[in-house]
This record gives C-alpha cells, structure tokens and sequence, in this order.
C-alpha cells in the first residue's frame, strides 16, 4: 500500500509517516496540497490521508484533484478538535465517511486504511 500524508503541521505528518513504514506501509508526506499534487503526478498513490484546513488547497478540494488523476484512489481526512462538527456534516454531503480527529491513533488509521483497500464486498 502507498499512502500519501499531507498536512501542513510537517511534525505530524512526518511522525505519522515514519510509524507507517515502521508497520510495513510505504508512506511519503508533504505538507500543502500543491506538494501533493506534484508528487501524486510523479508517483502513484493508493490512498491519501489528508488535513482538511490547509493554507490555500483545503483538503476537500484537494482531494478533488487527486481524485481525477487517480479515480480509484481512496481518501482518509484529519480534521482538528474544533472543526469535527462542521465537517461531518460535509462528509455526508460529499459522501466521504472516513475521517480522524487529531491527535491521530495510529492503530485506528492502519485499521481504517486497510478496511478501504479491502475489494467491494471484501472483509477487512
């Protein structure tokens, strides 16, 4: 599995990607959507765990974008504390269910990435 961890809090996604490949799970981070799209362009992607708030690429629109590069690509959004309400109302909306509040559990992000490479009908 090649997961791509974009956040613009560079600490936290390089904690999160250095436990991912202690776990066996390729993982390259970056911290802004544009990173993303430039290395999404050169390298291809199975899933991306996105932050929700960024500066300027938000990760709904982000994921927009990948998206269409990588229509089978799945998608895991962070959101912060305060922002969980706001965004599990646009996560139904946008028919994305899958979404983690930091601070992030490892354990539960490796059980939902690998529930969401599970084959339609599969089990995790």
């Amino acid at each position: 599995m090649r997961v791509l961890l974009v956040d613009d809090e560079a600490d936290l996604a390089s904690a999160l990607a250095e436990r991912l490949d202690m776990r066996g799970i390729e993982a390259d981070w970056v911290t802004n959507g544009r990173e993303a799209l430039d290395r999404a362009a050169s390298k291809p992607y199975d899933l991306a765990v996105l932050d929700v708030k960024m500066p300027r690429l938000g990760g709904l629109e982000l994921r927009e974008r990948l998206q269409s590069l990588y229509p089978h690509m799945k998608f895991i959004f962070l959101t912060g504390y305060g922002s969980e309400t706001d965004f599990k109302e646009v996560s139904c909306r946008e028919g994305e269910a899958c979404y983690l509040v930091k601070p992030i559990d490892i354990e539960h992000l490796i059980r939902l990435m690998k529930k969401l490479m599970q084959p339609e009908g599969g089990t995790p």
